[in-house]
């Protein structure tokens, strides 16, 4: 098999091997991803050059075998150590007792799963001698070469770099079987004993069914901390954390821990297929501690809380190359001092920007590049009660999405609407980290909201993601350029129905949601005057448009016609807590309760003329109303609303 890339780990060997280098390197990397591959490689090249080579496998061998004497007799002798993580524990003595004896000129090459120990770093004696090469995939173009080396044809390469990525082993071992597949096409999927295979390859045995379990969460989750770990494993969380970091395929970042790609999506293949039930068990808890991180993040946090929910949604249209999208570019709020700098950026869309930047400087946020600090693209999150004719006037997208709640459902009191603006420059437009980004920052934006009814989603580039929003036919224009706007409203499918739709297709069966009903204030009052009318027949409240709102979507656990019944009921009993509404409780639950054939009668049985009766009637009735109306706008778990 041809060898192929690793240029940089070539230079390095070689510079050592005339001189000019280092005289021990360190080679470590995941299981598969080379190490024999080159280490053989670098065995040709010191024979080559005309240089003793001896090598030593750790699976077999002690380094203080025969094998490893010429080194320390001979200054051109070249010692490659193979499988060092087999031998780990002799690590102390190599460094302290074998390696000071070789002498000047000879190189020593260790390769192994695991990083060199940091005493190697805090020893100021091997500052210059030791030089440390972490192995990765292969790039683009060099898995390309090993895949024409392996006789893969065109249609498969596709999928196989999809699987594979530049994982040497996974490429070799994905292509020789899906080479022999006739029917392979592009749509090919490694097949499970290629996954097992490679499992045993990569991963091995592991020491317990709880550290399976918690490298399968590290494998479904973005990056994995030790609390998302506790949310599932609350008992073991610290230490299964520990045994995480140190795995040669685990890699820390400043967000958590990630795993080798391959290993990833061998693990999720894996339990997908082994343990289906299992699979979408640890999934729901993974998005319920998820959800709930992005609701309670500080703002700063709001976009990478967003990205890892998404994460998880990555085989349902989200997507699913996050690999440094959060470090290209970093979010600010907008200063004063960058007002020239939007505009620029706006180009022709300057004046609108100057317009909200004046208005609204708070809804803004600027983008640059980490590396540069160029900016790049300005977005605002515009939060409108009821636009003026100014702002109307000022900026088309507004116009456009205020005109269309009014037309479909219009804001109930305390509500508000919310349009999203971006302005970026031509390279960064449509699909690009940044606006990848920028629509995190969105969706955190519509799901941490407080009463608001819709949300308004400017998108230029059709393919951009569009998160299960809808779009408005009739596209506004500024300038010459067309921009798509998506909508959603927020009462119909609030934020936990959202996610759960976005959940829905790893579940089997029905749609687990539907929209809500949005009912005006007069509506609403006139669903309940009616639902009280019919309080004793489960089949008559089971008809009311109110076991579609909000009000009863959230009292989960029983049918809405029940839930319905009880709230009815339990709004009349609170009449009685304020002693200025008894008699209206006693007239509600007289006429209502135990469901009096008419009017007169009530008013006999509580000794009322029937004027009065009527007058206690309206009243007990308008403050159910209100009651219940507050809560459907504010939230179940809103304190009931009381007359002054």
């Amino acid at each position: 098999m041809a060898f192929v890339g690793r240029e940089e780990e070539l230079a390095v060997f070689n510079a050592a091997l005339y001189g000019g280098g280092c005289s021990v390197l360190y080679v470590h990397g995941p299981g598969g991803i080379g190490k024999s591959a080159l280490l053989r490689r670098f065995a040709h090249e010191a024979e080559v050059a005309g240089r003793p080579v001896s090598m030593v496998d750790g699976r077999m061998l002690d380094p203080a075998a025969s094998e490893a004497g010429p080194v320390l007799r001979d200054a051109d002798a070249v010692l490659l150590v193979d499988d060092f993580e087999r031998i780990q524990g002799l690590e102390g003595w190599l460094r302290e007792r074998f390696l000071p004896r070789v002498p000047m000129g000879a190189l020593v090459v260790i390769a192994g799963r695991n990083p060199p120990d940091m005493r190697w770093q805090a020893d100021p004696g091997w500052a210059g001698a030791l030089e440390v090469l972490p192995l990765r995939d292969l790039r683009a173009g060099d898995a390309q070469a090993l895949m024409d080396s392996s006789g893969v044809p065109a249609e498969l390469r596709e999928p196989l770099l999809a699987f594979a990525g530049g994982h040497p082993l996974a490429l070799l071992l994905g292509a020789a079987v899906a080479v022999k597949d006739g029917e392979a096409g592009r749509r090919w999927m490694p097949h499970q004993d290629v996954v097992a295979t490679l499992l045993d390859q990569l991963v091995g045995e592991l020491p317990s069914a709880a550290h399976r379990h918690a490298l399968e969460i590290c494998a479904h989750a973005y990056t994995t901390t030790e609390d998302l770990l506790r949310a599932a494993l609350p008992e073991d969380a610290g230490r299964l954390f520990r045994w995480l970091r140190r795995l040669p395929f685990v890699e820390s970042s400043r967000r958590g821990l990630v795993p080798n790609d391959v290993v990833r999506e061998l693990l999720e293949a894996d339990l997908r297929w082994r343990d289906p039930e299992g699979y979408a068990a640890m999934h729901d808890r993974i998005h319920a501690q998820l959800a709930e991180r992005v609701r309670t993040a500080n703002d700063v946090d709001v976009p990478g809380a967003v990205a890892a929910l998404l994460y998880l949604h990555r085989d349902n249209g989200a997507p699913a190359d996050f690999r440094g999208r959060h470090d290209e570019f970093q979010e600010e709020v907008l200063r004063e001092e960058d007002f020239g700098t939007l505009l620029r950026v706006a180009a022709e869309g300057a004046g609108c920007a100057a317009f909200w930047a004046e208005r609204q400087p708070e809804a803004f946020r600027l983008y640059r590049r980490t590396e540069t600090g160029e900016p790049v693209a300005f977005s605002a999150w515009l939060r409108l009660a009821e636009p003026d004719e100014e702002e109307l006037a000022a900026d088309p997208i507004v116009a456009r999405a205020w005109a269309h709640a009014r037309a479909t459902t219009p804001l109930r009191a305390g509500e508000h609407l919310a349009v999203s603006r971006l302005w970026a420059l031509p390279p960064y437009r449509g699909n690009s980290p940044v606006v990848d980004l920028i629509q995190w920052r969105v969706i955190g934006n519509c799901l941490r909201s407080e009463r608001m009814a819709w949300s308004y989603v400017e998108i230029r580039h059709p393919k951009q993601r569009q998160y299960g929003m809808r779009d408005i036919s009739e596209q506004p224009q500024l300038g010459d350029d067309a921009y798509g706007l998506f909508v959603h409203d927020w009462r119909a499918v609030p934020p936990q129905a959202w996610l759960e739709r976005m959940n829905r297709p790893l579940h089997a069966g029905p749609a687990a949601t539907s929209e809500l009903a949005v009912l005006s204030q007069a509506e609403f009052a006139e669903a309940v005057r009616k639902a009280l009318r019919q309080l004793s027949r489960l089949d008559g409240l089971a008809a009311s448009p109110l076991t579609r709102t909000r009000l009863i979507a959230e009292r989960a656990g029983r049918s809405p016609a029940t839930a319905l019944g009880d709230l009815l009921r339990q709004a009349i009993d609170g009449l009685r807590e304020d002693p200025r509404s008894v008699k209206f409780h006693r007239a509600l639950s007289v006429t209502f309760l135990p469901g009096t054939p008419t009017q007169e009668l009530a008013a006999e049985r509580l000794g009322l003329p029937f004027t009065t009766y009527r007058r206690h009637l309206t009243a007990g009735i308008e403050r159910v109303c209100a009651d219940l109306w507050h809560r459907e706008l504010y939230g179940i778990g809103a304190p009931a609303y009381r007359s002054t």
